[in-house]
Order: C-alpha cells, then structure tokens, then sequence
C-alpha cells in the first residue's frame, strides 16, 4: 500500500539511513534539510514495489562521490532533478516514479528531494539494502538490470550522459572520473527500468525499514528503553533479522584519505573492558570488522558503528578519536548473499582476502 511522507519524518528517516549506509552514503542530515526546503508542508507519495504496474518507468536518482567532500561542499539541490532531466531527454521517454540506488546515507534523501520538486512519486525500494562504494555494486545490476545510459549533472548545470552498453564497471570508472573533476560530488539518473524489472531486482521496502528504525531508536531513548533492543526487535521483523553486538570500545587510531574519487581508511577501537584490539576497513563504507585479527563481521553484512549509550549512527567522516561507541553486525538479505551478488560486492570486489561468512556465524 502506497503511503504519504512528510517533513516531520525526515529526522527518523535520516536516522535510519545513516545506521543502513553502513558509515558511508553520506551524511544524510543534508540531504534532509534539501528535502525539507523543497518539500515545506507538502507531501511525497512512496510506492509499494509488489504493487507497482508493470510498464511503470522507473528512474532511480543519486548522489556519487567520497562523503567526506560533502563536509564542505554542499550540493546546490538542483543536481539530481537536472540529471532526471537529463536522462529523460536522452531517452525520450519521462519517468514515471524515482527511486534510491542505495537507503543509507545521503541517497536515501535525494530521490525525495527529485519528488518533492517534479511531485513524481518515490519507489520503496533500492538496489543496495545498504551503502556501497561503487555504481556497478547494485542488486539491479546482479540481476539484470544494466545502469547504463547513465545522466550526470553538476552544481553548476553541467551535464553529461554516459552510455557504455552492459559494461556497469566502465560506466562507474567513467562517471567516477567526472565526478572527480567536478570536485568530488555529483549527481546521477541511472538503472532506468520498468515496475516488473523492480520486483525481479531491488530490495523491497528499505525506505519504510529505514523510517521504522530511526523513530525505534527515538522512541526508546524518549522512554528510557534500550534503544539497542529497539535496533533488533526492528530488524527481527524485516529482511535485515539478525543483530550482532560486536565490539564495546573507545576510538583510539582513525587514518582516513580522500583519493580515487573514495574516502578510505581503517579505525581501531580499544575495548572499554578486557583486551583486544579491534579494528575496521572502509571505503565509504564499513568494509571488515577483525577482533584480535579474526574476522567478526565481511561486507556485505553491515557493519554500523554506533554512540554507545544513544545508538546514534556515526559516518566513517564522523570517526573521531575518543568515541565511545557500539559495533553492530547486521546481516542482510539473502538475495545480496548469492554467489552472482557476492561477485559485484562482496570480500573479493573490495580487494579483500578473506571469504564472505555470514554475520551470525562469525564471533560468537
């Protein structure tokens, strides 16, 4: 059943997101507050993907870059409507509906910032279930949908429309390089496809999952629960059903780069109680969780760094020595665990030695 989002949702939904992006997407307080200069008292109707028609034409909309661009430059909020636009006229065809290539970070806000401006409505759904580094990295893509034509726009009304065929990767390491020089942030229309090709290949309902979790976490806090408990019991209902505690420490080392059109790095967390040192990898986002050099946690399992009494998400750009903070390892769904899925984004996309193993059977 479709239903209405306001302005006064955003803060759970930004919430949310930031604990999907996994630390990377960016920081979607932003793109909040773009939402909510646009949207004021309006409304945005989201889609249940199980009931969208068939021949609906569906553009998903983005932003790409390192989120550690994002601390200093703020998008200007007419970018990816002008990439939408974009798209469209190159392939003579106007969406019917936008929708997010990834619910966490800063991607959850842009396609209602498209909606709130050009009143299409917002598919419940995206090709990630999380935050990922690269373009090529979607559910969509794993399951045959490819992202190429691919519309790109820039704060100051550039336009680029890039076409690499079925090539996901070429496509990525193309528009990657403009975003580059754009200064490190762009905005994107890609993975154009119909209703039908929505429920063969997104990860249903991550925008509702995204609110639900963000206002469980308010909502224990206000009641002086555990907004920890709130976090599982949440996810117990969803695709998203097994919650790990990983890790109870302070950040005592945080090396972070911007280079390659990514924000990359490592943390070390220093338990508050007991020894063993613990350590994770990022690119954008959260990528290996090793306790004591044993892996307890591989992407694309989540690994979402917490405030350890609020539960308040923290960004990869937002570490900072002497946090104290949670470690949680959220598994994800089964369609992002198949042997095609672990190929775009899992261990080995990122470079990484180790096999994939799920979150629930590691650490305990």
């Amino acid at each position: 059943m479709s239903w209405l989002l306001t302005a006064a949702d955003l803060p759970d939904l930004a919430r949310g997101a930031t604990l999907l992006g996994t630390g990377g997407g960016g920081d979607p307080y932003i793109g909040s507050k773009l939402v909510e200069r646009v949207l004021g008292d309006g409304a945005i109707t989201i889609l249940d993907p199980e009931e969208l028609p068939d021949d609906l034409f569906v553009i998903p909309t983005a932003q790409m870059g390192a989120p550690t661009v994002m601390v200093e430059k703020i998008p200007a909020g007419t970018e990816p409507t002008l990439a939408l636009r974009a798209l469209e006229a190159h392939l003579g065809r106007t969406a019917d509906a936008t929708m997010p290539i990834e619910c966490g970070g800063i991607n959850s806000m842009i396609p209602l910032v498209v909606a709130a401006e050009t009143g299409l409505p917002v598919v419940d759904a995206d090709g990630m279930g999380r935050a990922f580094p690269e373009l090529s990295m979607e559910t969509f893509a794993v399951y045959g949908v490819h992202g190429s034509p691919l519309a790109l726009a820039g704060e100051r009304g550039e336009t680029v429309v890039i076409d690499t065929g079925d090539d996901d990767r070429q496509m990525e390491w193309l528009a990657r390089a403009i975003t580059i020089r754009l200064g490190g942030v762009g905005h994107i229309a890609e993975y154009a496809m119909s209703g039908a090709d929505v429920r063969r290949t997104a990860v249903p309902r991550t925008i509702s999952m995204a609110l639900a979790l963000g206002r469980a976490i308010r909502e224990a806090r206000e009641q002086h629960r555990s907004p920890f408990d709130a976090i599982a019991d949440t996810l117990s209902r969803t695709l998203y059903s097994h919650v790990r505690e990983l890790m109870v420490g302070k950040v005592v080392d945080v090396e972070r780069r911007t280079t390659e059109g990514f924000a990359k790095g490592r943390a070390e967390i220093a338990p508050l109680e007991g020894e063993g040192a613990f350590e994770i990898l990022f690119q954008n986002e959260n990528l290996i969780a090793r306790r004591g050099g044993e892996v307890v946690a591989i992407v694309p399992d989540l690994i979402c760094v917490v405030d350890h009494e609020t539960a308040e998400p923290i960004t990869t750009e937002g570490l900072r020595y002497g946090q104290r903070v949670r470690v949680l390892g959220i598994s994800t769904p089964d369609m992002m665990r198949t042997e095609a899925a672990l190929a775009a984004f899992g261990p080995s996309a990122f470079g990484l030695a180790e096999p994939f193993r799920p979150v629930e059977g590691l650490g305990a």
